[in-house]
Parts: structure tokens; C-alpha cells; sequence
């Protein structure tokens, strides 16, 4: 039966899906990919043409949500073990970047009936992501990677703002003062609060009010062009490998419900700094780096990310995507959400955004 060499996709009492992708499944579908055999109620958005995939799969071993498999030493096949209906960011985006270099080459969607159940991506050799590279960085205490990571965000913004038949419009713009980009931040802030607790709940709720301080901005923040951002953009997303770096993983930030799609681009910018940070805390955590000495490098890393971001896009003439004054701000409640993150889905990460603001509130 055609349909055996593809997964297994059932839906529970709540209308939840579930997808189980068997040892050798992803052969057998590329397989089938290659020759246009979709047997329904699956379906394949194509985005580029895949090319031919040598024998042979073995599954990527690194903690994630989901579950990717390298087929051939060629393509990565991502399986979406919880499907969801609702309309998934990753493909229209993907089809936007169609020119952007700077990411895994993207080659097809696969969808069971409505729900995006996987994507077909390049594999890049001998990749590492940035909770491995981006930690080795912190405890040797180089910072050069920065400038260039700093760059390709920039790039990726470009990309962004440019427009395309998938996007014909990729820039709005915001009205001034609404209010909106105040409210989710200082409802994050109260929700971090309200979950941390012990002595680093304590702490937290003694500097409440220095934190929403630095939201305060938000409320008077001038109209500024939003584009539509990566969503979830921290150095995990960015792989280090055999040509260099690539930002990977459009799938949007799990811990953010209903948010909207065009933001400033200072909201992944933030959400990239402050990734620094924490990459410099696992450092601390896990290799037994300095924290003195670490905290410094973190700043100066932060710092020559966030130049080399602004250099970029002044010299493609596109200095208006970066607002400057939404920066900290943005910085501030991603802390908040990492918080929120850590008490909900993993308790242990709660060490990482803890530190950074006991090192930025000391």
C-alpha cells in the first residue's frame, strides 16, 4: 500500500493531532516526493526542486520539540509530532525568502489535510547550533562571532522588507503610542511574577517595578515600519557549519499565543542579544566560566551584535527597520517570557534568564 511509507497522523477526543513517523518513513516519503506519488489526504507545497537523495536516514539527536531526520547526507526532514491546523508561518515565509542564501535551502511542505506535519529542508554539514558553538565562544571568551551573526540578522531583515508575489508588501507601518506592545509586555512581566518563586521569585518581585520602568517606552513609542519578523530568533536558531552561519527554524515563538505576525524588527533583535546572554550563563552553568568575566564578555558580544545589526542596514539604506528606543524594552520582557517559559514547560532553564537579570540589576 503507498500510503504505509508515510506516517501515521490520528486525531484524539479533542481534536488534537498526533503524527508518528516510523524508522525509514522519511525515506520512503522523499521517495515518493521525488516521483509526485502524495497519497491523500496528504498533500506537498513545493518550494524548491529536491534533489536527489542518496539511500540512507539517521535522526538528530539534540534535545527539540520536534523531531528532524537527515536522509542522504542531504536534506533534513522536520516532523511536526503535534500538527496543528491553525495556518503555520514557516512555508509562506520560506517561499518569501526565496532569494535569502543565509538559511537551509527550503524544498517542500508537507501538509495532512489542513495541518503542516513537515518541511524539507538542505542539511547543512557539520552544523552546530549556537547552544554549542555560541557556548564554546563564552567560555574561551571571543567575541568575533558577533559582528558577523549581527550582520546575517541584519540580512534576514533585508530579506524581510524586500518585497515578493508571496509578499508584495512586507512593510507596514505602526501607529504611533498604542499601547499594544506595552500591555503584552507588562502582562509578561506580571506573569513572570507570578510563576517564579522561592528566593528567585522573591527577588524578582522586589525589582518589579525597575523593570516595568524600562517598559515604559513602549507607551510612547513613535509609529515605526514592522516587518515580518523570525519570531523566535536566538542563537539556537543559528547554525554554525561547514560554510559558515545560517539561520534556520521559521516556525515562530511556541511561547507567545496569537501574537502578530509583523513586529519591529527590534523585537528579534532583542530576542537575539539577550540569547547571547544566556548562552553565556549555560557557560557559567555548565563549563564553570567566570562569572565576572563572562558578564563582560556577554556585554561586549551584546554590544558588537547590536552595531554591526544597525552598520548593516544603514549601508542598504534601511537604517528606519531599526528603532532604537524599542530595544531594551524588547530585552526586558523576552526576559519575562524566558521566565515564563522556564516555570511552564522547563523548570531547570530558569537558572539562564535569572542570571542575566541579577547580572543586569546587581
Amino acid at each position: 500500500m503507498e500510503g504505509s511509507r508515510w506516517p501515521r497522523v490520528t486525531g484524539g477526543p479533542d481534536g488534537v493531532l498526533s503524527l508518528e513517523a516510523r524508522d525509514g518513513v522519511t525515506e520512503g516519503v522523499l521517495r515518493d516526493l521525488a516521483r509526485g506519488a502524495v497519497p491523500p489526504p496528504f498533500s506537498v507545497r513545493t518550494l524548491r526542486p529536491l534533489p536527489p537523495v542518496p539511500p540512507g536516514e539517521r535522526p538528530i539527536t539534540v534535545d527539540q520539540t520536534n523531531h528532524s531526520v537527515v536522509a542522504g547526507e542531504t536534506v533534513v526532514v522536520k516532523w511536526f509530532p503535534r500538527p496543528s491546523r491553525a495556518p503555520h508561518p514557516a512555508p509562506a515565509l520560506l517561499a518569501h525568502l526565496a532569494g535569502f542564501a543565509r538559511t537551509a535551502t527550503p524544498y517542500a511542505a508537507v501538509y495532512w489535510e489542513d495541518a503542516l506535519v513537515a518541511l524539507v529542508t538542505a542539511y547543512l554539514p557539520e552544523a552546530r547550533d549556537g547552544w554549542e558553538w555560541c557556548v564554546d565562544e563564552a567560555e574561551a571568551g571571543r567575541t568575533g562571532f558577533a559582528a558577523e551573526i549581527g550582520a546575517l540578522a541584519a540580512e534576514l531583515h533585508l530579506a524581510m522588507a524586500t518585497p515578493s508575489a508571496v509578499l508584495p508588501d512586507p512593510v507596514r507601518l505602526s501607529p504611533p503610542g498604542s499601547g499594544a506592545w506595552l500591555g503584552r509586555a507588562e502582562e509578561a512581566l506580571r506573569e513572570a511574577v507570578a510563576l517564579t518563586d522561592g528566593e528567585d521569585g522573591t527577588w524578582l518581585a522586589r525589582r518589579a517595578e525597575a523593570l516595568r520602568g524600562e517598559l515604559a517606552p513602549l507607551a510612547s513609542a513613535p509609529a515605526t515600519p514592522l516587518i515580518r519578523v523570525h519570531g523566535d530568533l536566538h542563537v539556537g536558531q543559528i547554525l554554525r557549519w561547514r560554510d559558515g552561519y545560517a539561520v534556520v527554524d521559521f516556525d515562530g515563538n511556541p511561547t507567545v499565543a496569537g501574537a502578530e505576525p509583523y513586529q519591529p524588527a527590534a523585537r528579534d533583535l532583542a530576542q537575539l542579544t539577550t540569547s547571547v546572554d544566556h548562552a553565556g550563563q549555560v557557560a557559567v552553568r555548565r563549563r564553570s566560566a567566570g562569572r565576572g568575566a563572562t558578564a563582560a564578555w556577554a556585554a561586549a558580544a551584546r554590544r558588537d551584535l547590536a552595531e554591526s545589526y544597525a552598520r548593516t542596514l544603514a549601508e542598504a539604506g534601511r537604517a528606519d527597520l531599526l528603532d532604537r528606543s524599542l530595544l531594551r524594552p524588547f530585552e526586558v520582557e523576552q526576559e519575562c517570557r524566558e521566565l515564563i517559559y522556564a516555570a511552564r514547560h522547563l523548570p531547570r532553564w530558569r537558572y539562564a534568564p535569572m542570571g542575566v537579570l541579577r547580572t543586569w540589576y546587581a
